[in-house]
């Protein structure tokens, strides 16, 4: 295949000097009302469209750092989306909180709840107590209260909501049936026995529990202000959290700017006055942002200059649990057939992609739940390692793998690509996606004789448009909410709030079912691997492409972010050298 290499590097070449790019990650967003294109403020509203320069008065540590563009939402509830976890997570706190291992990588720690206890009942069922921490309060100085965790986890499941990541929750006993709609939301296994006193029931002993308990969903929201006003993130005066940093502007398009919540129980540790997220789209904008001192992190570069900058020691690679991945639309009348699926799967050459277009680091995909996500045996072989490759990455292999592409179209009805429709892939607006986006287009012409076309979306309807099932290919990717096979595998299952290919398989949801059901390591991890088997080498849902790793710079004179490979970063208790 050098001819198509060199081909295709001549147009990647092209591309890379004309394309935008947009900061954001690869979740899939959940339904929400637009942010207006509106600044608000805590005292008035301002017509700024642009964040002004950092004015730092004596002694002030003002930290500016870049994640994405527009965010479609910052409701703990609703947002879906790595850019939006991360500044939710300096907004509000839960149950749990991450915190500095003291080598930069983040665990979990007591957060809201100063203490728990965990008893294992007779009939199989978890009942946890938490004792939540003297004196914790809202940015406003409203007490929180075990009763606002009820609240907002009751919030979270009740199908109203619509929240895409309710099912983050299902281990609560009494779950299935709220979020069914079947019974009322108070059914739900959650109870605030008073003030400082929370009891959360489980159907199961769920070994992840603690992780989800520091996951955005579950953090606390206040029912008096969010109760009938849906645009209530987008005003500071309601955008009420009990975390380290308020919300003091958000100039929508522009920026977010953070301040110390005076009110936070462990403010005098926090480090910088404010953390500015700024909201850009373009990469080139953001390096050259970065380089004049404007921006002290960024985690999105120019694709053409990745390379040289990791060589030269200025980016920073960090492991991420994830998965760049192709989704395909199983509902679409041309995608529908699981041949012409994996067809366009095995005429995917992974390795020229890591090579020569993401060139982060990245691994050739061998399967859909990546490396490092623990297996039964946490100290052993990862769950990737278990459960094997569905297809060879191996160069020489490429040719045989292409051979079997053809062979598939060819059996589903269109030898040599003939008589097959044109058919579009859908990316965000970014210059690596758009960049993957032509090298695929031109490896399915090659490979399998189709006409595949290009769109490109802004983030923000992006997300929505793959979410209503509005595409046929479109660029996806998903990084793990915690560290277990389920935070993979579960959002597959049918008319499941994640599950952008429509797909549906009752053997699938069957297995599901089945790993959730147990307690026990080797029974749950059979079931999904399993299901794995099912998703990818069966049906072909996803063509999977690389495994993530995460690049970012930070300034030189800043010490003290911390990083969970989940994908967040965390930068309320960083300083100045």
């Amino acid at each position: 295949m050098r001819k198509t290499k060199k081909i295709m590097s001549l147009a990647l070449a092209s591309a890379m000097a004309l394309s935008l790019a947009a900061c954001g990650q690869s979740s899939t967003p959940p339904a929400s009302t637009a942010a207006p294109a509106e600044t608000t403020t805590a005292a008035a509203a301002t017509e700024t469209t642009e964040a002004p320069a950092a004015e730092e008065a004596d002694g002030e540590f003002n930290l500016a750092v870049c994640l994405a563009s527009e965010p479609q939402t910052i409701d703990p509830a609703l947002n879906s989306a790595v850019d939006g976890a991360i500044m939710i997570n300096h907004f509000f706190e839960g149950l749990v909180k991450w915190e500095d291992d003291g080598n930069g990588r983040a665990k979990t720690a007591p957060g809201q709840a100063e203490s728990w206890e965990k008893v294992v009942n007779d009939d199989g069922t978890v009942t946890y107590t938490f004792t939540m921490r003297d004196g914790i309060t809202w940015s406003d100085g409203q007490p929180v209260t075990a009763g606002d965790f009820e609240y907002s986890w009751k919030r979270l499941a009740s199908p109203d909501t619509a929240a895409d990541y309710c099912y983050m929750i299902d281990m609560v006993k009494g779950y299935a049936e709220v979020s069914s709609g079947a019974a009322d939301k108070d059914t739900l296994a959650i109870k605030a026995i008073d003030d400082k006193t929370l009891e959360i029931v489980l159907s199961y002993d769920c070994p992840y529990f603690e992780e989800i308990m520091a996951f955005p969903a579950t953090f606390p929201v206040r029912q008096d202000i969010v109760e009938g006003n849906e645009e209530w993130t987008y005003d500071v005066a309601t955008y009420i959290g009990n975390g380290p940093y308020k919300m003091q502007e958000w100039s929508h398009n522009a920026y977010i700017n953070a301040v110390k919540n005076e009110n936070y129980y462990n403010f005098e540790s926090l480090g910088p006055d404010s953390i500015k997220f700024t909201l850009l789209d373009d990469s080139n904008a953001i390096l050259a942002a970065f380089k004049s001192g404007e921006l002290d992190f960024i985690e999105e570069f120019p694709t053409d200059e990745i390379a040289n900058y990791i060589a030269s020691g200025e980016i920073t690679i960090e492991d991420y649990i994830g998965c760049y991945y192709v989704c395909f639309n199983t509902e679409d009348e041309v995608f529908k057939d699981p041949l012409i699926r994996k067809a366009f799967s095995l005429a995917i050459d992974r390795n020229y992609i890591v090579e020569n277009v993401s060139q982060s680091g990245e691994l050739p995909a061998t399967g859909y739940v990546p490396a490092g996500v623990n297996d039964a045996d946490p100290s052993g072989d990862d769950f990737r390692t278990v459960g094997g490759d569905y297809y060879s990455v191996a160069p020489e292999d490429y040719e045989k793998n292409c051979e079997e592409a053809r062979a598939l179209l060819a059996e589903a009805g269109y030898p040599g690509g003939e008589g097959f429709p044109t058919v579009e892939y859908m990316y965000n607006t970014n210059d690596k996606h758009k960049a993957i986006g032509e090298a695929l287009q031109s490896m399915w012409q090659e490979v399998l004789g189709v006409n595949v076309t290009l769109s490109n979306q802004d983030w923000n309807v992006f997300l929505e448009s793959r979410k209503q099932g509005q595409y046929q290919i479109a660029r996806n990717g998903w990084i793990a909410d915690y560290n277990d096979p389920c935070s993979f595998i579960d959002m597959w299952y049918t008319d499941g709030g994640n599950n952008d290919a429509q797909y549906s398989n009752p053997e699938y949801d069957a297995l599901i079912d089945a790993a959730k059901a147990t307690s026990v390591p080797e029974e749950r991890m059979e079931a999904f691997h399993k299901a794995e088997d099912i998703l990818i080498k069966d049906d072909s849902v996803l063509a999977p492409i690389y495994f993530y790793t995460q690049p970012y710079m930070l300034a030189d004179d800043v010490e003290g972010m911390y990083y969970t490979p989940l994908g967040y970063f965390f930068f309320g208790y960083t300083n100045k050298k």
